[in-house]
């Protein structure tokens, strides 16, 4: 089979569908990788170690989608890439179909078959989207801390105080990986952490970790609003797999806010978790809600590309070994597990989760 990996387009996206390791077992068993030039740059990897471990390169993302038939990426195609994806094609990325209805039309009307590494389940686990999601609860934290302070636009909190100060006040939505992550950073930073989730065995969990350190308790209306008007940080962790994210925060909860106060939204990828909630980039992460700040960039893990490729890959590579070696259909059949993957296939949504984002 013909495997191409293009370089990531989406904006301040360094991460990589493939590490040349993974060519080389490929290359092994008989397949054919394509990679595009600088591909793998951000990520520590040079054309030379793509081409010593098999790859050919392509100078442009035109030849490699042209030739591939299994097309590997990091993030969903972008307005650039639709007119690329054509109907012998198998795609395998993360898609957030739910939350971009030109990404889903685009592969609807290509005809290809599209594969989304965040729906697929496993033992009631999500093993390509937790190790992302780890990274993100973990960076939100940093995030928050970072625009916390005075000169970019925070209430001037130190995280985790002095003697005699107060810490920052954390709250965290959902203990799911995201949420542990997030938990894991702030309670280093020995900031005052609270975490609220509707499952009772979930706090139950970060109640043992932490030894009673971290705050937890059942989400309702009314211990969200009390938390939320009292918090500093705000990290948004919540998570209904393939479907659009509930809004828990509304615009006019964040009126009541502490000004200066941050809140970071995860859950970006799948529309978001606060009201007011729209992707932003890297490049210009944050904007103002009334009296706070939100950052509600879409590809949180892109901007730590080396650790971020490999804990990503680790994960994915059995999955693409196996729809290279076997195709789609016996690979769905070998790893029942790719059949909650499958997003789109000839021209229908195949996910009953994503599906649904699109009723009326």
């Amino acid at each position: 089979m013909i495997i191409g990996v293009p370089k990531e387009v989406k904006n301040n996206e360094f991460r990589v569908g493939m590490l040349p390791w993974m060519v080389n077992e490929l290359k092994q068993s008989g397949h054919i990788v394509l990679v595009e030039s600088l591909a793998g740059k951000y990520a520590g990897y040079t054309d030379e170690d793509y081409v010593k471990a098999g790859a050919e390169i392509c100078a442009t993302a035109i030849e490699v989608w042209s030739e591939s038939e299994l097309i590997i990426k990091v993030k969903e195609p972008v307005l650039s890439e639709y007119g690329l994806i054509k109907k012998n094609h198998t795609l395998f990325t993360y898609l957030h179909l739910a939350a971009s209805k030109e990404c889903t039309d685009a592969l609807i009307q290509s005809g290809a078959m599209a594969f989304a590494y965040e729906t697929l389940s496993l033992n009631n686990t999500l093993p390509l989207l937790s190790p992302m999601s780890e990274i993100a609860g973990k960076l939100a934290t940093q995030m928050g801390a970072h625009y916390l302070l005075a000169p970019n636009g925070g209430n001037g909190t130190l995280m985790s105080g002095v003697p005699g100060v107060a810490p920052a006040k954390v709250l965290v939505l959902g203990a799911g990986v995201v949420g542990l992550g997030a938990i894991a950073i702030a309670e280093g930073m020995r900031a005052e952490v609270v975490v609220l989730d509707i499952d009772s065995a979930k706090l139950a969990e970060v109640t043992d970790l932490y030894r009673g350190r971290v705050k937890c308790l059942i989400s309702n209306k009314e211990n969200l609003e009390k938390e939320l008007y009292q918090a500093d940080v705000v990290i948004g962790g919540v998570l209904l797999p393939g479907a659009k994210a509930p809004k828990l925060v509304t615009l006019e909860m964040v009126t009541k806010m502490k000004p200066g106060s941050v809140l970071v939204d995860v859950a970006i990828d799948q529309g978001g978790c606060f009201e007011g909630s729209y992707p932003t980039t890297h490049q210009e992460p944050v904007y103002k809600v009334h009296n706070s700040t939100y950052y509600c960039v879409a590809n949180m893990p892109g901007s730590v590309p080396v650790t971020a490729t490999k804990a990503l890959t680790n994960q994915t590579f059995k999955y693409i070994k196996l729809l290279a070696d076997n195709g789609s259909t016996e690979a769905m059949k070998i790893a029942p597990e790719l059949v909650s993957s499958l997003n789109i296939k000839d021209g229908l949504i195949t996910n009953e989760k994503v599906s649904a984002a699109y009723k009326d």
